[in-house]
């Protein structure tokens, strides 16, 4: 599997100067292919090796085009061809998806090289390496980790976020520990992952975490948006507050993000399968009262952060269907409707009462085990596969375990 390193980048003013206009140049020719894609007849849409043979027509047409890497500008009209895949993808599986659209000045921020014009050079020092760009020059590059070597890297990005940082990207192949078969995993290694608002997430081993308390956070993004919207748009002052603001929702979403990735992390470590339920997050956003609270949890990024995690440590992730999973009773699978507010499970056929998240998580490991195979045939009940643990609640700050790995 593909995993992405991202470092820190350090270009000086004339190097990110250069850079930028690549980057500028990547988007008119960007631009330049989708309205040569669209324009053309509907059953003779370029492909991507065709619109690469017309590079050299446009380049002598729009001088400018030629300024910057070949390579990278071959990059750039693949990218637009794969992000079409993308979308007859969604298109296939009933989405309303529409076209691609044009991108003004500012909107297009990277520059993409793919297994040749870019090198890595380890020799500037401990904390600091160099990537090397066909036509833009040589960019510091602070290796908070092991810099790849330049054979092993099958693709390498340059990009300037918009509060004015800039960040190299390395994609590199990385070892997937081998997945132990169904048949020989052990019960007690599965956990089931019940995903909430008042607790991120609640496990049949009774283990729940907290959300993350992001009002601070929130707080000053509103103070820097109120300032931004005082300053005349396009002044000098106007683009220093603009990079503010963007600094204040980088933090938010910095936050959210590490959270996710040692949270998703550590279940991927401690267990040999993890289910956890497949949510539809677009209706939920569009018919809820909870709406905010509910994009905040970023329920979609985290379970993919999941799967990812699970090629990545040899874990198996199961999504199971995620109705009746709160009404179901896991000792004796008599369903019981309940509003939101109460957050017990009482039920009336067997007595059984415990807090619903644990109910719903254990319910979740049930469905999970019968979907892959494990640990149980149809008519053994729930029970007798759920250790007993005791009732555990860490807060949010204190999920510590190490987030993406080291190459």
């Amino acid at each position: 599997m593909d995993l992405t390193l991202r470092f820190r980048a350090y270009p000086d003013a004339d190097t990110a100067s250069e850079a930028w206009r690549h980057i500028e140049t990547h988007r008119q020719i960007r631009n330049h292919a989708v309205r040569d894609y669209y324009r053309s007849s509907f059953n003779d849409r370029p492909s991507a090796y065709d619109q690469h043979g017309k590079l050299t027509g446009w380049k002598q047409q729009w001088p400018t085009f030629a300024e910057v890497s070949a390579h990278a500008a071959q990059q750039t009209v693949s990218q637009i061809h794969r992000d079409l895949k993308i979308l007859r993808e969604h298109r296939e599986s009933g989405r309303k998806v529409g076209r691609l659209k044009w991108q003004g000045a500012g909107e297009f921020r990277s520059v993409a090289y793919q297994s040749e014009g870019f090198n890595v050079n380890h020799t500037t020092g401990h904390d600091f390496g160099t990537l090397t760009l066909s036509k833009i020059g040589d960019i510091r590059v602070r290796a908070h980790r092991d810099l790849p070597d330049t054979e092993n890297v099958k693709r390498a990005v340059l990009k300037k976020e918009r509060t004015g940082a800039w960040f190299a990207c390395f994609v590199v192949e990385a070892y997937e520990l081998e997945k132990p078969e169904p048949d020989t995993i052990e019960p007690t290694e599965c956990v089931g992952v019940d995903l909430g608002i008042l607790s991120y997430i609640h496990t049949s081993d009774d283990c729940s975490v907290d959300c993350l308390n992001l009002s601070d956070e929130y707080d000053q993004y509103a103070r820097e948006q109120r300032s931004l919207k005082r300053k005349e748009c396009g002044s000098a002052n106007w683009e220093k507050q603009r990079q503010k603001v963007a600094r204040a929702k980088r933090r938010i979403r910095r936050k959210v993000l590490d959270f996710q990735h040692k949270l998703s992390t550590w279940l991927a470590r401690e267990y040999d399968l993890v289910a956890v339920e497949d949510l539809n997050v677009k209706p939920m956003l569009e018919t809820s009262q909870s709406a905010k609270n509910k994009q905040d949890a970023a329920w979609s990024r985290f379970l993919n952060l999941l799967e990812y995690k699970g090629d990545l440590y040899g874990t198996h992730v199961v999504r199971v269907d995620a109705r009746g999973t709160t009404k179901e009773c896991s000792e004796c699978g008599v369903e019981t409707s309940k509003p939101l507010w109460v957050r017990e499970h009482s039920c009336p056929a067997c007595g059984h009462t415990e807090d619903r998240d644990l109910n719903a998580a254990k319910n979740i490991l049930s469905r999970g085990l019968k979907q892959i195979g494990v640990g149980r045939s149809e008519s053994t009940p729930v029970q007798t596969v759920l250790p007993t643990f005791t009732s555990i609640q860490v807060d949010a700050q204190h999920v510590v375990e190490a987030g993406s790995p080291a190459p």
